[in-house]
């Protein structure tokens, strides 16, 4: 994972909506998608009608679309993926305007309520809507997947439909960032999904602590930028940053308590994030061996291993078990991730040689041609069925992930890919042809190393925007487009190996743009149509 240094129209009133054709724009991770511009929405060439309209119930006196120009596709980060143009005044927010919710659609009251406040309008709860409304909608059968939506300006209002609660909240989204750009949603029908299920952000709170406030600062960001995914790597050899009832000997002294978890966890279940829980292992579990130094791993001459567990050792197993159910429960989401990267073991050149007792394990447990690295994928294989029970999606590092041998890797792991580096680790390509998910966390482009260590470099946006794609997983080489499908996302990574490189208010600052350029990448697979100029002021409006 890094390198080892220290998810009704208004009565009356008339609009002819002009499709347009719009072009296909082809993109090299991409099969053609439709694709709007991304320009300024049309202001309404007049506003008195649609004013008095939000101030009065009544249908407002139709204008002639005529009047108006074609409009264009809403500017927002990430660009929607397909808009059909109209003639009309599109929507801006009113005295008279409220959001409501549509009958049936109650679950959608904490979207409704968000939106309104952050629009500065009203909200209405279940009720119909009325001329400067907003109305959301649950609507099944319709779309295209849970996360899709179509959004709907006309005549003064504006429609959000989708068959689930998260399909919603992205268009949602979508109006509040147009408003935020140009002070209206323009005319027309945006219909909207993700390219990819899984896309967010990374973050090692072991090693550098953050506040349960800066990371939900975090999570209203994410949201905005329709990501969906909060990785917490809260385990390794510097720090254990959340509060343990089973092991609190364990514990570092700055970390999140488990009421701030819950009430982190609670907030992205609002934002539909998931957030996944990581504690790292066999390797990285510094702060768990500190007070148990009878479980580390030690080699043939009696020295210790840093950060490793010594797992010929019942004891570990159940150590390692014990903090798994436990956070568990604190963790409701679908995935967990269980580490299995950079196990020292695993990197010298004759592992038998140097930890007799792992090889002896080995054969002990898999039989006499067994090796180190079985005992390892037995290991990584027997901590996922601790938490597959709960319907758990289980992710690995790549580098945990081994070939041949006499144990097989379990095939349901899905493949976090982060580097080609590391001894033993394999290219892509490899865990692809066996038919493996993969998420793309491509050490090339998007890792943040605090303090540039073993010749990291802090990403930047731009690189990301002009020339990364999900299928760029290792190095800057695409894999076949012919695997997209496997590719299941990306999350970009925070790493805090020089914790004190840069403050979090200097992190915060520093992965905005890239975040925001990943946003749009695994969202919109078309080429973008704004210059890295243009989309960086963007950013600045709709973030604001």
């Amino acid at each position: 994972m890094r390198w080892n240094s220290p998810g009704a129209l208004a009565g009356g009133a008339a609009v002819v909506a002009a499709a347009v054709t719009l072009t296909v724009v082809a993109w090299p991770d991409s099969t053609p998608d439709h694709a709007g511009p991304a320009g300024t929405a049309t202001a309404p060439a007049a506003t008195s009608d649609a004013s008095s309209a939000r101030s009065d119930t009544r249908p407002a006196a139709p204008t002639p679309s005529r009047s108006f120009a074609l409009s264009e596709a809403p500017r927002t980060v990430p660009s929607v993926r397909e808009h059909q143009a109209a003639r009309g005044p599109g929507w801006r927010p009113g005295g008279g305007s409220a959001v409501v919710v549509a009958k049936n659609s109650g679950q959608l009251a904490d979207e409704g309520q968000l939106l309104a406040k952050e629009l500065k309008i009203d909200y209405r709860g279940t009720a119909g809507a009325r001329a400067g409304d907003v109305e959301l909608a649950l609507e099944s059968g319709k779309q295209a997947g849970p996360e899709s939506y179509t959004l709907t300006a006309r005549d003064g209002r504006v429609r959000i439909a989708g068959p689930d609660e998260a399909g919603v909240f992205y268009g949602t989204r979508t109006l509040k960032q147009s408003v935020a750009a140009d002070g209206a949603m323009p005319e027309g029908v945006v219909q909207d999904r993700p390219d990819r299920p899984q896309r967010g952000l990374n973050l090692d709170i072991a090693r550098k602590y953050y506040t349960a406030g800066w990371i939900e600062d975090r999570l209203r960001e994410m949201a905005d930028l329709k990501l969906n995914q909060l990785g917490l790597h809260f385990s390794d050899d510097q720090g254990f940053r959340i509060a343990s009832d089973t092991h609190p000997e364990i514990v570092s002294k700055q970390h999140l308590t488990k009421a701030e978890v819950k009430g982190i966890v609670a907030l992205a279940g609002s934002l539909h994030i998931d957030v996944v829980p990581e504690i790292d292992n066999p390797g990285h579990l510094g702060a768990v061996l500190a007070p148990h130094p009878e479980l580390q791993l030690r080699n043939v001459d009696g020295q210790p291993t840093r950060g490793a567990i010594d797992i010929s050792k019942p004891a570990s197993a159940r150590i390692v078990d014990e903090l798994l159910r436990e956070y568990d429960t604190l963790f409701p989401g679908s995935y967990w991730h269980i580490g299995g990267d950079e196990y020292q073991a695993l990197v010298v050149k004759d592992p038998a040689a140097s930890f007799p007792q792992l090889a002896a394990a080995a054969q002990k447990k898999y039989g006499s041609g067994a090796s180190v690295q079985d005992l390892a994928t037995g290991w990584t294989n027997d901590r996922a069925a601790v938490v597959r029970p709960r319907k758990k999606n289980i992710q690995v590092w790549n580098d945990g992930v081994h070939a041949g041998g006499a144990v097989k890797p379990d095939p349901k792991l899905q493949i976090d890919y982060w580097t080609g580096k590391e001894i033993g680790a394999r290219p892509p390509l490899d865990y692809l042809r066996e038919g493996r998910t993969v998420v793309n966390l491509n050490d090339e482009f998007l890792y943040y190393v605090l303090g540039q260590p073993n010749d990291f470099v802090y990403p930047t946006g731009r690189r990301i925007y002009e020339q990364w794609t999900p299928l760029v997983l290792r190095g800057t080489s695409p894999v076949p487009r012919k695997y997209s499908k496997q590719i299941l996302g990306a999350r970009f990574a925070v790493w805090g190996d020089i914790a004190n490189a840069q403050t979090p208010a200097q992190v915060a600052s520093g992965i905005r743009l890239p975040l925001a350029a990943l946003s749009q990448k695994v969202w919109n697979p078309a080429k973008p149509a704004l210059g890295w100029s243009q989309f960086t002021a963007l950013v600045d409006k709709v973030g604001g």
